[in-house]
């Protein structure tokens, strides 16, 4: 190799040399020193957060003690480790990262024919390819793997501790070490100063204290906290006080001292220019709470039970925990047996919303007419609370925990059945063996053949499963039988409106309670479905009843189904837009169109996609009620006694000689017929599938019916029969929500058009020319996407006219009173 490749590889070897011996020197340096910066920055990091502020001034100089000692042990450990890397360890670490080791050979020396030429050509080829490997040298990367010295990562802790302490804390707290020893100078100069605070509790609505200016005695409130801080040299100032009854009080020197007033006393700042206070702790009282009276039963049948509640400072909740009250239970029948073991009813007390919560009088009123309790003796003990979770109960009041009374035998018979069932499963055998005597002659006690139907199918739930019932079945089963009760002693008008008002209240309270958008969503579409069912049996119940009125005394009103319609998307879109309170407005002004209506046919008759379909939907409903009819009228007849076809099947008032499987047959093949015509509307929709749905299990009900009555099962037939109309009107009903969102689509594209239409000569409010000085309008002037960017402009031009200084000043007075208002 020449003197210049020479020199050239060891300008090449330069850098590679260089960097090698330093990754040496990081290796011991990490290898030695890692205690010591571990130490130092987890130290950094507790003093970031601040730790040495709230801790004890003795505390906080030990720490800082031990962290010295401790670093210069592991300062001298280091040091007594430490070997400082040679040069030519460096580069012998770089030789053994390549191959052959090339920079060794190339110091090597040729020992044997030094003077034979083909030797010393062999030799000069073995230096070159050598030389070449050797210019290929990089770096060697130094290991700094330390988890065989530092198994349980006490680096990585304390890096995490510091990155922790710059997020939430801060670098500039460090510097407050300097304030543990003698003080600053500006302290030191102007003589140890205190400074002390008193803070209520936030429930006691008084004002926190600054203690430098208060003299003499204090009246507190319990659980008043105060906080002292001493500046200047430590042990200067101390502080004395019996204030809290602690048993392990802080040094009294402290530069930050914390305490809870708990009892009278007194509290002492010691040293210059130190002040004492004598306290007089002022006692929480506990709450108290009456029943003014016995629960009462209101028109509706919910219970009102009135009370009163006193606190000194406010209650902040209160319970009603209702249990039985078994002496007091009359334990014959149903009641004889011991009742299974159930959970008190526990009930909130209403609470003011705004106002004076420290001594206030209201009223319980809840409909509980469905629980175990209902019209049992119970015992009612009313409990309150306050702020600092002290309670207090009322005298335990005993009564009959009032609910709604059925007057219908049968209506009662049923909810003593129902009241036995909850009383103890032990009792359903007594109440199959009393539902089979009610039922055996039917004709006798029960009017409405839906009521038997659905009966007929609760009857027999409870008899296939009476051996093994288990609580889930008992409580459907219980249901049942208070939904054929209320069926019974109402109609079916009445649970349809009991459904209506229940929907109402759960969104009224949603509403009120600021609950999401998704619970909003799902209470609006039961809503939807309550107002549905409703208005379809108020329609049934019209032609039923044509003569009769429903709001005796009372002005009647008349309303589409369009209009209630649009009031429904009214109030799906001020939920949407957020506007809570115009929302709860509207559902009153539904709630009192509701009390008293009468509802006619939307415009249009059998306008819009699917409505023909619909109306032969529900007449093939009316058919399947007609036959269920006379099924039932055969069944409490016999064959002899029946009169198919009175009801219209084939032509009104004309007989139909066919059979009752046969005229079950040709309404299963026309609600085929139906669904195959491709005329129902929603299709690819959520609520037009479902209604599919529901067609193709009505279909299946038919088909069961049918077999059921040609074997001649009638009672298998009824219920079947009743299987299929619960499904046929969930078909309805969700196809009828399809074709509405349908509509409603359509409208709200229409009026986007007409909105955007240049031509349009409304004004910026969207009224038509000439209705510039009405106060109101036919239509509703903010609808559609464009209401907020319209309002915004109308701001932004009030706004720039208001600041027109050339403006008349009545003008622009007139223009800051608008934008006061709004």
């Amino acid at each position: 190799m020449t003197d210049t490749a020479a020199k050239d590889l060891v300008r090449i070897l330069r850098w590679p040399l260089r960097l090698t011996w330093a990754g040496l020197w990081a290796e011991r340096i990490s290898r030695c020193f890692w205690p010591l910066w571990t130490l130092l920055i987890g130290l950094l990091a507790v003093l970031a957060f601040g730790v040495q502020d709230h801790l004890p001034l003795e505390a906080a100089w030990g720490g800082l003690v031990l962290s010295a000692a401790a670093a210069i042990w592991f300062t001298i450990s280091g040091l007594r480790a430490f070997h400082r890397p040679k040069r030519a360890e460096a580069l012998a670490r770089l030789d053994a990262a390549l191959p052959g080791q090339p920079l060794a050979a190339l110091r090597d020396a040729q020992a044997i024919g030094v003077g034979d030429e083909a030797s010393m050509a062999v030799w000069q080829a073995h230096r070159a390819r050598m030389a070449a490997r050797a210019a290929k040298a990089t770096a060697v990367a130094p290991d700094l793997r330390l988890s065989r010295r530092d198994p349980l990562g006490l680096r990585y802790l304390a890096l995490t501790a510091l990155l922790m302490a710059l997020v939430f804390g801060s670098l500039w707290r460090v510097a407050s070490i300097t304030q543990l020893g003698a003080g600053s100078a500006q302290a030191m100069a102007n003589g140890p100063t205190w400074e002390g605070w008193a803070q209520p509790p936030a429930y006691s609505g008084k004002p926190a204290l600054y203690l430098n200016d208060q003299t003499g005695a204090l009246r507190l409130p319990q659980g008043t906290k105060v906080q002292l801080r001493f500046y200047g040299e430590v042990g200067a100032l101390t502080l004395a006080e019996t204030v809290s009854a602690s048993v392990t009080p802080p040094p009294a020197s402290d530069v930050v001292q914390e305490f809870v007033v708990l009892q009278n006393g007194m509290i002492r700042v010691n040293g210059p220019k130190g002040r004492e206070w004598q306290v007089v702790a002022l006692a929480d009282a506990p709450p108290s709470v009456t029943a003014d009276a016995a629960p009462t039963r209101e028109k509706d049948g919910r219970m009102k039970l009135p009370f009163a509640a006193k606190d000194d400072y406010g209650i902040t909740k209160g319970q009603a925990e209702i249990t039985l009250d078994l002496a007091a239970i009359d334990r014959r029948f149903g009641l004889k047996i011991a009742p299974e073991a159930r959970a008190p009813l526990v009930l909130d007390l209403p609470l003011p919303i705004s106002g004076n919560r420290a001594d206030f009088s209201d009223a319980l009123i809840e409909d509980i007419s469905k629980e175990a309790f209902s019209n049992l003796p119970v015992i009612i003990t009313l409990s309150v609370s306050d702020a600092r979770d002290q309670s207090a109960k009322a005298a335990p009041l005993h009564a009959i925990l009032p609910g709604k009374r059925f007057f219908d035998p049968l209506a009662a018979a049923l909810i003593e059945m129902r009241r036995d069932l909850l009383w103890s499963r032990e009792n359903a055998r007594d109440v199959v063996g009393t539902l089979k005597a009610i039922t055996n002659r039917p004709e006798d006690v029960i009017r409405d053949e839906a009521a038997f139907l659905r009966l007929r199918v609760a009857l027999r739930r409870l008899d296939a499963s009476a051996a093994t019932l288990d609580v889930k079945t008992r409580d459907e089963i219980a249901d049942a039988l208070w939904e054929i009760s209320l069926l019974v002693e109402e109609g079916d008008l009445a649970s349809a409106r009991e459904r209506l008002d229940r929907a109402q209240d759960r969104l009224n309270e949603a509403i009120r309670n600021g609950a999401d958008t998704s619970e909003i969503d799902q209470l609006m579409q039961e809503l939807r479905e309550a107002m549905d069912d409703y208005m379809e049996q108020l329609a049934q119940e019209q032609q039923r009843n044509p003569d009769n009125d429903m709001a005796e005394n009372q002005q009647r009103m008349e309303i589409t189904g369009d209009q209630l319609q649009k009031m429904m998307d009214e109030l799906q879109r001020l939920l949407e837009e957020g506007k809570t309170d115009e929302a709860a407005k509207l559902m009153e002004m539904l709630r009192q169109l509701m009390e008293n209506m009468q509802v006619t046919q939307g415009q249009g008759g059998e306008g819009g996609p699917g409505g023909k379909a619909l109306k032969d939907l529900s007449d093939t409903l009316r058919q399947q009620q007609d036959l269920s009819d006379d099924s039932f009228n055969q069944l409490q007849n016999g064959p002899e006694g029946s009169q198919p076809g009175t009801q219209g099947d084939p032509g009104e008032g004309q007989p139909d000689d066919r059979s009752l499987a046969e005229r079950q047959r040709d309404l299963r093949k026309e609600l085929e017929n139906l669904k195959g015509q491709g005329g129902l509307p929603g299709a690819g929709t959520e609520k037009g599938d479902a209604g599919r749905k529901a067609l193709s299990e009505a279909e299946g009900a038919m088909d069961e019916a049918e077999k059921a009555l040609r074997e001649g099962d009638l009672s298998g037939a009824l219920d079947q029969q009743a299987e299929a109309m619960d499904k046929m009107r969930d078909g309805i009903r969700a196809l009828n929500e399809a074709q509405r969102q349908a509509q409603r689509d359509q409208s709200q594209g229409g009026e986007d058009v007409g909105r955007n239409d240049p031509n349009s000569k409304r004004d910026p409010l969207g009224r038509d020319p000439g209705e510039a000085g009405r106060i109101g309008s036919d239509r509703n002037a903010l609808q559609g996407r464009d209401v907020y960017r319209r309002a915004q402009d109308l701001m932004d031009e009030i706004r720039k006219r208001s600041g027109e200084q050339a403006r008349p000043e009545g003008e622009r007075d007139y223009l800051k009173r608008l934008l006061d208002l709004f």
